[in-house]
């Protein structure tokens, strides 16, 4: 199995527990909120994540550092609007409008047919999710709206970071940006709550912090040093699929039939576009392996190779 596969597999890994660890987190929004749930999870990413990767702010320097910094301003925007959303109009619907931003950015930059198939198949298929769903919220629609431009930036800055930083340095700076920036919202959640419930809501806290923030978070910036950019983008829309199903165990949200077939298509745009990860990196194996033409420059063939790859 290849590196490229391994990766986009990951991602799709990374998608699902993004949306358990949400609909975990949303099973306390009585107790403290959109905005106590988002601090929480952000207060246990930046824990975990700086006890594992302790970057060093000094060596890194302003520049390399700059990316992730605006992640985790990008980050606290993304996550405060998609869980308001989800107060509002559920969290199938939310992720689903929520995914317009990766989806966005992978038609927009994309210049492969296959990838823009891939994407145009996920399209119809959250098109179909979303359904027919009679007086929506229009706050929860623009809270889920403005997610979508807050995914679509993320993605972008965590190529960046994870491009400048070594290892998850990226996510963990990322994650103590939007816990610092977020801590009066945990502040207030704790003070207002019931010294009885304490502990439950710290524990879901945990859970939703390490599914939904430390781990998927990590996951993408690896994987965006191995996937193009508009690929992830495509992957992404394993979401909204994530989202239904997490919804429908947990918080006992109902599919319809069209969700369904919503579902299959999604899924059906990702094995596609897993494959194409699968066969270019393939290829890309196949050129480096060929044998060099008399009068050929070394270089032209290790180019050729990085060029099939990517």
């Amino acid at each position: 199995m290849t590196r490229e596969r391994i990766a986009a597999g990951a991602a799709v890994g990374g998608a699902v527990s993004v949306q358990a660890g949400a609909a975990i987190g949303a099973t306390i929004f009585p107790l403290v909120g959109p905005g106590g749930v988002v601090a929480l999870r952000q207060a246990v990413a930046a824990a975990a994540l700086l006890s594992v990767a302790r970057p060093s702010f000094r060596s890194l320097g302003w520049a390399r550092v700059r990316p992730a910094l605006l992640l985790g301003l990008v980050l606290v925007v993304m996550n405060l609007t998609v869980y308001g959303a989800v107060e509002r109009i559920g969290l199938g619907l939310a992720v689903t409008l929520e995914f317009l931003g990766p989806l966005t950015l992978a038609l927009v930059g994309s210049r492969r047919r296959l990838d823009l198939a891939c994407a145009a198949i996920a399209g119809i298929g959250v098109a179909l999710l979303t359904g027919t769903v009679p007086g929506l919220d229009p706050i929860g629609v623009l809270l889920a709206l403005t997610a979508a431009a807050a995914w679509a930036a993320y993605i972008v800055l965590s190529q960046r970071a994870g491009r400048d930083l070594p290892g998850v340095d990226g996510t963990a700076i990322a994650s103590l940006v939007a816990a610092v920036l977020t801590s009066p919202l945990l502040v207030v959640a704790l003070l207002g709550l019931d010294p009885r419930q304490l502990l439950h809501v710290v524990l879901v806290g945990l859970a939703a912090g390490i599914l939904s923030s430390a781990v998927p978070y990590s996951i993408d910036l690896l994987v965006l040093r191995r996937l193009p950019r508009q690929l992830f983008g495509v992957l992404q829309s394993v979401h909204p699929a994530a989202a239904a199903l997490a919804g429908l165990v947990v918080l006992g949200q109902t599919l319809g039939a069209w969700q369904v077939v919503g579902l299959a298509l999604i899924t059906l745009g990702n094995v596609v576009a897993v494959g194409r990860a699968g066969r270019a990196a393939g290829q890309g194996a196949a050129a480096s392996d060929r044998p060099v033409a008399a009068g050929a420059r070394p270089g032209r063939r290790r180019a050729a190779g990085a060029g099939a790859v990517g």
